[in-house]
């Protein structure tokens, strides 16, 4: 079987947005917040209805949206288009789900030219990517340059027992935990899904040594990028699908002000090396429906929330 864990300004090609007169207690009135959330899965009705009802606290809000809103490109651009009519900026960067080529998606493109189709859908709706400048947050708490990512995976996380990308997938296949990228993510034109990662990962680096070492960073990504997220995974075979050991200094090295994540639907704040580290994932209905706390409200990133658990 496969089994699934689930500067500031306006951009040039951002279309005008218009925006509700405000008036006595609007949102207008309260400074603006970075928030978060991913993982939206907007498939599910009960998701959609969420995403549906989402707005921000104030008008000056950023969102920023961790991947997996969805499979289909419709549904991508549905729930982008929405949120970007109501934040005042929204961030995206892909998850696995973005990237997947699902046989009734009649957008069938895949791999590279999959996520370049995705970006020219954010440009059209005034969407930042990882693909633009980085963006400054100069509201509470900043200024902090905020740094969407798009890494993948190298299978390098792997279970205990195992020593390379090999004896890791024929663990995870014995154990009939194998995520469902391995059969609708495909890497085209890069031979693998870890070499289009490799790739991934040097071009990201390289732009971000050229932030100026005076500005901390917000990192984004869909999978963590440390490994101490994983460890309350009830299948730790699942973890060769959720990052790379390469970034483990990247938030020390980087100047994180914090590192926001999802892909574990494990919604937490976890501190690492003295940084905070937030899954701010939706999930699975039957995932959320548990939970005490309001389904798909955005996570505060800045100002900071600093009450987590240390690793």
């Amino acid at each position: 079987m496969t089994y699934e864990i689930r500067a500031t300004g306006p951009l040039p090609h951002a279309p005008d947005r218009p925006r509700p007169a405000d008036g006595p207690g609007t949102p207008g009135d309260r400074p603006g917040k970075l928030v978060a959330v991913s993982d939206l899965h907007v498939r599910y009705d009960e998701n959609r209805e969420i995403v549906e009802r989402l707005r921000p606290e104030s008008d000056a809000d950023w969102l920023l949206v961790a991947g997996d809103i969805g499979e289909q490109v419709a549904d991508i651009r549905w729930a982008l288009s929405l949120l970007r009519d109501r934040f005042a900026r929204v961030v995206w960067v892909p998850g696995n789900h973005e990237l997947w080529t699902p046989p009734d998606d009649p957008v069938q493109l895949r791999g590279v030219a999959r996520y370049e189709h995705l970006v020219a859908v954010c440009r059209e709706l005034g969407v930042l990517t990882p693909e633009d400048p980085y963006p400054v947050w100069e509201g509470d708490g900043g200024p902090a340059v905020i740094a969407p990512l798009f890494l993948l995976y190298d299978y390098t996380f792997r279970p205990p027992g195992t020593h390379d990308k090999d004896s890791a997938l024929a663990t995870a296949h014995e154990a009939g935990v194998v995520c469902t990228d391995e059969y609708l993510l495909h890497p085209d034109p890069h031979p693998t899904r870890d070499a289009w990662c490799r790739e991934r990962l040097a071009v990201t680096e390289a732009r971000l040594r050229e932030i100026p070492e005076e500005l901390p960073t917000v990192l984004v990504n869909h999978f963590p990028l440390v490994r101490e997220p994983l460890r309350p995974l009830r299948y730790p075979e699942f973890s060769l699908w959720c990052g790379s050991e390469a970034t483990a200094d990247w938030p020390r090295r980087f100047r994180a002000r914090t590192v926001v994540y999802g892909h574990l639907h494990i919604p937490r704040l976890l501190t690492c090396d003295g940084i905070p580290h937030q899954e701010v994932s939706l999930g699975y209905p039957r995932e959320w429906r548990p939970r005490a706390k309001e389904p798909g409200r955005p996570v505060q990133i800045l100002p900071p929330v600093t009450a987590g658990v240390p690793a």
